[in-house]
């Protein structure tokens, strides 16, 4: 039954920028530094005198986001000083951006289904049979600040550390307008992000690493005024972002049909109960006391600059996902593992290039098999290999002209599908060449129909019962009788014509 109170949800998604050096000083941006407080200087520690100058490429990466999330991006823009006390925060407040960030009025579409439900992961291709339609998220604005440094809390000790690594790294803050109304949708916008993030080159956007961090303000209500709002911060995966949203819906829910009140404040998740719990309470902006910072300059976008940062923006996911279906035919399941694996669609977009000399592409469908056979073993024969690790073209052994010569083989019968997964086996663990590996090892597709007929005469005379039970109707008969054949040719013959052979023999 449907709830008779209804969900607003904000995202505030923060993201560090990967870039070289931190945001106001030279210092190495290395969110894999295991040495505490090693990449700082006088400036983003906080040092008397030192003064900070804002890192362009930052800007430029906070900007071309915004190109790529639809925003308007300002021609005037400045940094502000936003003022708290924190032990991980040096200066006693934060560089950050108030009232003239640097993109705001943008919006991200997700899939959704008619009656509302977010697509699964594995259906976000356009597909004009399904009831899919796409809802807008709008996106309030997107500004640049410094991120913090972080505080360890040594379990059982009366004391805290504070490591400044990470203090001052550039971070760009990505703000909703109140659009979201469950878990599901609030999921499917911040993985759409980190994959834009991502084919931005903007952040690494990695959230186990903390490189990306959700937050949510939320509120439910029975009228069209909102609700009284909470936030729940550091939301450190998409399925506890989810989990989270859908735990205070309900909680908030339940007070006010107990007749109870919710109370404002900041929550956070605790991932083994699963659920939110008291952090305290929210503070307001005024809070803040946020005032430009006298040390930055204001920064000044010409309509020239600002053109060159877009036309540095590379194909996005949602253009990728239309261009596979498009261009190579593949199933949208497919499109998916290759949209959200850069390096993996890229690899296999040399191979097809690779392909190309001999690929008769005015053949729709012989191109259509050749892409589907590609995209098939590397989908499912090399990620097996690869045992749950991320496709990195640089670590990975077999160079994509032999990848699409190992393609070719199998496409043409030189050899079996059983033998395939040995040669590519071998391909991955050496890199050597396919035709090498098959001569080498013998494993060719065997053209001798007399030596062929010869096996498998032996092999029906050696198992009368099976030969039988054929004649007899059984059809699983054939498939064991050509196994056996299999083995001792070890998967050099070809399946199909080792099927009609004995059928012959039999008969």
């Amino acid at each position: 039954m449907k709830s008779k109170y209804t969900p607003t949800i904000g995202l505030e998604i923060h993201a560090e920028l990967n870039t070289k050096s931190k945001m106001f000083c030279g210092c190495k941006n290395d969110p894999d530094e295991k040495r505490p407080n090693f990449n700082i200087c006088p400036v983003c520690t906080a040092q008397p005198g030192t003064l900070p100058v804002a890192n362009e490429e930052a800007v430029k990466k906070v900007i071309k986001a915004g190109l790529a999330l639809h925003c308007t991006i300002t021609s005037e823009s400045k940094f502000d000083r936003k003022n708290y006390f924190y032990p991980d925060i040096p200066k006693g407040y934060q560089v950050s951006q108030y009232d003239m960030p640097i993109c705001s009025n943008g919006y991200l579409d997700i899939q959704v289904e008619d009656e509302g439900e977010v697509k699964s992961q594995k259906s976000k291709v356009k597909n004009p049979t399904q009831n899919l339609k796409f809802k807008k998220i709008g996106i309030t604005r997107i500004h640049l600040e410094e991120d913090t440094g972080s505080s360890i809390h040594p379990e059982g000790a009366d004391y805290s550390l504070v490591n400044y690594n990470r203090a001052g790294t550039a971070l760009m803050e990505l703000v909703t307008e109140p659009d979201v109304t469950s878990g599901k949708e609030a999921r499917e916008f911040a993985e759409e992000l980190q994959l834009i993030f991502k084919y931005l080159g903007a952040s690494d956007a990695d959230m186990e690493k903390g490189l990306m961090r959700v937050e949510v303000n939320i509120s439910v209500s029975k009228t069209k005024k909102f609700g009284t709002k909470v936030e729940i911060k550091n939301l450190n995966s998409f399925k506890v972002v989810e989990k989270a949203i859908d735990f205070e819906i309900t909680r908030q829910t339940e007070l006010l049909e107990a007749g109870e009140k919710v109370v404002q404040e900041t929550r956070g998740w605790n991932d083994k109960k699963e659920i939110t719990f008291s952090q305290r309470e929210k503070e307001s902006a005024h809070d803040y006391r946020y005032f430009p910072d006298p040390d930055l300059p204001p920064m000044h976008f010409t309509k020239e600059y600002i053109a060159n940062i877009k036309a540095e923006i590379p194909e996005l996911p949602e253009n990728k996902r239309e261009r596979f279906k498009k261009e190579y035919g593949l199933e949208e399941s497919q499109i998916e593992i290759f949209v959200t694996q850069k390096d993996l669609s890229e690899y296999f977009e040399k191979v097809i290039s690779e392909l190309d000399e001999w690929i008769d592409q005015k053949n729709k469908s012989e191109f259509k098999k050749i892409t589907k056979l590609a995209s098939n073993y590397l989908i499912s024969d090399v990620q097996g290999l690869l045992s749950g690790k991320e496709f990195d073209e640089s670590e990975f052994k077999i160079t994509p002209e032999n990848f699409a010569e190992f393609i070719k083989m199998i496409h043409k019968n030189e050899i079996s599908s059983k033998v395939a997964k040995m040669v590519l086996a071998e391909m991955y663990n050496t890199g050597v060449d396919p035709s090498n590996i098959v001569e080498d090892n013998n494993w060719g597709q065997m053209k001798d129909d007399g030596q062929l007929e010869k096996i498998i005469t032996e092999v029906i005379s050696k198992n009368p019962k099976a030969v039988a039970d054929y004649t007899a109707g059984n059809k699983n008969s054939l498939q064991f009788l050509a196994g056996q054949v299999m083995a001792i040719t070890r998967g050099t013959a070809n399946p199909q014509q080792v099927q009609e052979i004995l059928k012959k023999v039999m008969k």
